[in-house]
């Protein structure tokens, strides 16, 4: 088998096995890989995969220089797989730990982006819902899901909660009195996260109409799920969300808020970065921001200390047109 028909089998299996946009990323990648072995004497129409060494992916990694940090390592990670291909399927031996070696050597590393997130729509998905009233709701398991997810996505707007922490609450762990919870959080460290006076009421108000089914399941208050199921699968047990559960809350707020077409730009850990970015602008405490993100490294809660272009064109507008 020649090197052009090993390309077109590997691009097969990612077609099947990726979305269309890696596709076509990968299909870039290996045009460009294509190049580089004509350039080093390889003709991939006429010599075999036996012609492959480790050595390509230096030599693919020099020819990317001129490339961005980003898509360089996007094209370097389509060749990688090509190798694992060809090697998985045993047309040739080629040492990858080598090729490992060499990519860490021989790339760059993409620099950090900065969190995106829709700011404005996450505030008129909140608005929308603190608005709502769900009393004219008739069937009571609708009523608990509308005044559940509610709850949920203001709660992950207020407290910066990841999305499996808020599934994993509990009712005891909340101190109604003084607003507070404590949550195991990443890398299994325990933590004290607030809740505002808005979370704190909007829970109260889910759980104040959850009560006869909490009352019916034969277990201590303290133990059961803040956020529960209210499906038939669950039936009258008390069962937590899953965060799957959790993230399906948000993508039916957006489209039923936002529409069809907003799908897929806000998710769980949109709100993480909402409420990261509101404690920094109005506060303008990178340390405190830090605390109440617990983010174990400050760097990771530099990332938001910036402005939008918006916000620098509405300054700059001020200062010179005002």
């Amino acid at each position: 088998m020649n090197i052009a028909e090993s390309f077109e089998n590997y691009l097969e299996t990612v077609r099947f096995s990726r979305s269309e946009n890696t596709y076509l990323a990968y299909s870039n990648g290996i045009k460009y890989f294509h190049l580089t072995l004509m350039s080093n004497g390889i003709d991939p129409e006429i010599d075999t995969v036996k012609k492959l060494s480790a050595e390509v992916i230096a030599w693919f990694a020099s020819d990317l220089k001129g490339y961005s940090a980003a898509s360089e390592q996007l094209y370097i990670i389509a060749v990688k797989g090509f190798l694992e291909y060809v090697v998985a399927e045993n047309l040739v031996d080629i040492n990858l730990s080598k090729v490992n070696l060499l990519i860490k050597q021989r790339t760059r590393r993409p620099g950090k982006r900065l969190p995106q997130f829709p700011a404005e729509d996450i505030m008129r998905i909140i608005s929308t819902l603190e608005s709502r009233d769900f009393s004219e709701i008739s069937e009571e398991k609708d009523k608990l899901r509308a005044l559940r997810d509610k709850a949920f996505i203001i709660t992950l707007a207020d407290t910066g909660l990841r999305v499996h922490e808020a599934c994993n609450l509990r009712r005891g762990d909340i101190d109604w009195r003084e607003g507070r919870a404590l949550v195991i959080g990443k890398g299994n460290r325990q933590a004290v996260v607030r809740f505002s006076s808005r979370a704190i009421s909007v829970i109260k108000d889910y759980l104040a109409a959850r009560g006869v089914l909490d009352g019916s399941s034969g277990r201590q208050l303290g133990a059961l799920p803040l956020f529960a199921r209210h499906d038939k699968g669950a039936g009258k047990k008390v069962l937590p969300i899953t965060p799957t559960t959790g993230r399906n809350i948000v993508t039916d707020q957006v489209k039923d808020i936002l529409g069809e077409e907003a799908a897929g730009t806000i998710t769980p850990h949109s709100f993480r970065h909402f409420f990261v970015t509101k404690v920094l602008q109005v506060s303008g405490n990178l340390k405190l921001a830090q605390n109440l993100a617990r983010h174990k490294n400050i760097e990771v809660t530099q990332r938001y200390a910036h402005l939008s272009d918006d916000e620098l064109d509405k300054g700059y507008w001020e200062v010179f047109e005002e």
